[in-house]
């Protein structure tokens, strides 16, 4: 049922950027601090090789996967069927962000459509692939994705947005830096 693959083939790459959803979970080192896993949505996914993917870091009411990353690195994601052959597939690696206005981001962030309120990309260099059979996911049906955050960061503005995020990005729930 549960099997470990070698990297993310050409066929998993196409599941994997197919899914509408996907979870993100980092954790701080220290033992009293919060697990996070967050949803994402919007088409922010990339394969960019076979051990390697990016997704588009959104800005939001948190901060706790740059804040995890900077502690130590550690980031999961999870990708469910909910559609089609069950399968769950997770990613585990040890991940970086790099901010938008970073000339590493330049090619990053053409692989991603132009989304307003995007801080960061997520880049993971995934150290194990493994899949399980997704038995008891259910199958559900995507009515549409949800525009609301794109709204919302749209309606900020620039200036709002780097307000926000100077208020709201600057610590974890766990007080770990957050933003730079």
């Amino acid at each position: 049922m549960s099997r470990q693959l070698d990297g993310i083939s050409d066929e998993l790459a196409a599941f994997l950027e197919a899914q509408p959803v996907f979870f993100v979970a980092t954790a701080p080192d220290d033992p009293d601090g919060l697990v996070n896993c967050s949803p994402k949505g919007l088409d922010t996914f990339r394969v960019l090789d076979h051990h390697t993917v990016a997704y588009l870091d959104l800005t939001g009411s948190g901060v706790e996967t740059v804040a995890h990353l900077r502690d130590n690195g550690r980031i999961t994601l999870m990708f469910c069927a909910f559609s089609g052959r069950p399968d769950i597939v997770r990613l585990h690696g040890r991940g970086r962000y790099v901010m938008v206005d970073d000339p590493a981001a330049v090619p990053l962030l053409a692989r991603f459509p132009d989304i307003a309120g995007a801080r960061s990309v997520i880049v993971v260099d995934v150290t194990r692939v493994s899949s399980s059979c997704g038995y008891a996911v259910p199958r559900m049906t995507l009515e549409a994705p949800r525009a609301d955050l794109v709204r919302w960061a749209e309606k900020k503005g620039a200036d709002g947005l780097e307000r926000y995020r100077r208020t709201k990005n600057a610590r974890s729930v766990d007080g770990l830096p957050g933003l730079p």
